[in-house]
């Protein structure tokens, strides 16, 4: 029996809103254990997002090989009203609060102004604040020995990290951006930005758009005309310049969490020891002294 006063199609569309919300509901739930799988990773509330698009549509997954970069499954807004009217916490996301903290080291000012007195070999520099702070949360800076900066916050460098880049002899930072026109241009802005230091490269870690079609990310399109940089990179091919001027956009948010860590690692880690084999240990062994083999 409708409720006097109230529409039948009015109640129908606020139970079907309910729905929505509760299926929307459980697909985050089950998108946040995916996303902290292994080992309890922590992430964004828009990689959450994007965890969420997969488990309500994993389609671009089957697909293979084949490129394809779909259109996200859910709106943005449904997603954060259902996110909004959880009762409980979703375990492993990052709090606004700790999405607004400092990005680790190099950041700002060292609270250890000997710091800058040492080489820094590399530097990771992030186009997302909020996935600085991830990366940091997740403890690469630790891992890769590398400080993780946003580049809103970070550039222009200070004049002491500069110095420690130049002193590394050798040093490279690492951008990492978005697949869209104000993300392919960061490593030539933060290279013109950075100046004629010596021994010290820019290297770009992606997004672009060929990485997005093979990853099968969720893309979005702009509204409106596109302006693309100029020089675009040279690196772009045809077909991704095209699909940028399209207005279409990836962002590194769409990534896998645990994906994007170990491809961050892997770049950033830098060249690793060789890998000790059982002749090294036996010379070792041989000239180690104490209960060794005996030399003629």
């Amino acid at each position: 029996m409708t409720a006097p006063g109230v529409p039948a199609g009015h109640r129908e569309q606020t139970a079907g809103r309910g729905l929505a919300t509760r299926v929307v509901d459980r697909a985050i739930t089950v998108a946040a254990a995916r996303a902290a799988a292994p080992g309890g990773i922590r992430f964004t509330e828009r990689q959450l997002y994007y965890a969420t698009c997969r488990v309500l549509w994993p389609a671009p997954a089957l697909l293979g090989r084949l490129p394809y970069s779909p259109a996200p499954s859910l709106r943005l807004s449904h997603f954060t009203r259902a996110l909004r009217a959880r009762v409980t916490a979703v375990p492993g996301l990052l709090s606004q609060a700790e999405v607004g903290t400092a990005a680790g080291p190099g950041a700002g000012p060292a609270r250890e102004p000997d710091l800058y007195d040492y080489g820094l070999p590399r530097l990771l520099v992030c186009q997302d604040r909020s996935l600085a702070r991830m990366l940091v949360a997740n403890h690469v800076h630790l891992e890769a020995g590398c400080p993780v900066v946003a580049a809103e916050e970070c550039w222009p460098l200070d004049a002491r990290l500069v110095a420690a880049l130049e002193r590394a002899e050798g040093a490279t930072v690492y951008v990492l951006h978005d697949a869209s026109p104000a993300g392919v241009a960061l490593p030539a802005r933060l290279r013109a930005g950075l100046g004629p230091v010596p021994g010290v490269r820019v290297s770009s870690l992606g997004l672009v758009p060929r990485h997005a079609a093979a990853l099968h990310l969720a893309s979005g399109r702009t509204r409106g005309p596109v302006a693309l940089p100029e020089p675009l990179p040279r690196g772009l091919r045809p077909r991704e310049v095209a699909w940028l001027a399209r207005g279409r956009f990836a962002q590194l948010a769409a990534v896998p969490p645990d994906r994007l860590l170990r491809a961050v690692l892997r770049r950033t880690r830098g060249p690793r020891p060789p890998r000790p084999s059982v002749w090294d240990e036996l010379r070792d062994l041989r000239a180690a002294g104490f209960l060794t083999w005996p030399t003629p």
